[in-house]
């Protein structure tokens, strides 16, 4: 809810209940708190995201400064029934938020994924790679980046790749919670791609944004310094220099099949005394889906690193730290 306030603008943050947004909320009030920024952040009954009059009425109601949307349609099998909702949260909502941010002159950083992307080969794709989505899930986010590009907008687009954390609905957790209960599983093991911990998103939000804003301040004092006072570069400006899509997972490569043995080889470690059951690769086509998946996610982060000086940690690396949180009982992400 808007609490009002002398604040030097506010933030817009959408699925606080997800994932990526869920981790991202801490942080978030703390850079805010920092800056004398105000974050507004919409549980799912106060912003409905698959009706766009809605969407445009609440922006025009808060007037952000920025816009952080890591909100989607992530039912990739259930979109391919419900293209129409997939497109609304996806594509639409996204063309909204870009309009508006274009009409205040404020910010946007949003995510998509490895899904639009058709999957062949087996070269870290760049961001300049030719896309082709496989299914309507990649197909309606690559309308939200193609959407947000043709609005206008000053934006930052993140694609990342099998988010998961501590809590929430995700493969780690349901992984864990299978192998606790069954004798044996099978895990798919030729698709690969790189694990990405919700937090290292995170991160990597509040570090674009405290750069764009001290872009801003230190240009600005710059031009003041040259004898310019009334000139001054607006976040907009700052952020169309490095703006545009990134990729953004976290370091390395893996299978769903490796990422699962590798969180069970450490659960064992925590909980000596569970047994757990026995992990058996299988082929992509053994395990059918109404979607099809691509089999090769792998992602490049180089521009993320030169243009952003932002690195993702390794996937190894944050796994562990995600089931110390859970054999610890912590509810961070």
């Amino acid at each position: 809810m808007l609490t009002g306030g002398d604040v030097a603008g506010r933030v817009l943050l959408t699925g606080v209940g997800g994932q990526v947004g869920g981790a991202v909320v801490p942080l978030l009030k703390r850079f805010a708190e920092e800056r004398g920024l105000e974050v507004v952040a919409p549980v799912r009954g106060e912003l409905d995201l698959s009706d766009a009059a809605a969407v445009r009425r609440y922006v025009r109601e808060v007037v952000p400064r920025w816009i952080v949307n890591p909100a989607a349609y992530t039912a990739v099998d259930k979109a391919e029934k419900e293209p129409e909702l997939a497109y609304a949260i996806n594509a639409e909502a996204v063309k909204v938020l870009g309009e508006e941010a274009k009409a205040l002159g404020a910010a946007v950083i949003s995510f998509s994924t490895d899904y639009v992307f058709p999957g062949d080969g087996e070269r870290p794709w760049v961001e300049t790679d030719a896309t082709g989505p496989l299914g309507v899930y990649g197909a309606s986010k690559l309308a939200g980046e193609r959407a947000l590009a043709e609005s206008g907008a000053a934006y930052f687009v993140f694609r990342t790749s099998w988010v998961y954390g501590a809590t929430g609905n995700n493969f780690l957790r349901t992984i864990l919670r299978f192998a606790r209960e069954r004798e044996e599983m099978k895990v798919v093991a030729d698709q690969h791609g790189a694990p990405t911990w919700s937090e290292s998103l995170a991160r990597l939000v509040v570090h674009t944004m405290a750069r764009m804003e001290d872009a801003t301040c230190k240009t600005t004092s710059q031009r003041r310094d040259m004898g310019h006072p009334d000139s001054s570069r607006s976040l907009a400006e700052a952020v169309r220099e490095v703006g545009g899509v990134y990729h953004a997972c976290d370091a390395g490569e893996t299978t769903w099949f490796g990422f699962a043995e590798e969180f069970v080889r450490l659960a064992k470690v925590a909980e000596p005394e569970q047994r757990f059951a026995r992990l058996l690769p299988i082929a992509t086509s053994d395990y059918p889906t109404p979607a099809k998946r691509p089999l090769n996610s792998r992602m490049s982060c180089e521009r993320l690193r030169a243009q952003l000086g932002f690195t993702m940690p390794k996937w190894e690396d944050s796994v562990a730290q995600v089931m110390a949180a859970i054999a610890t009982g912590s509810t961070a992400s």
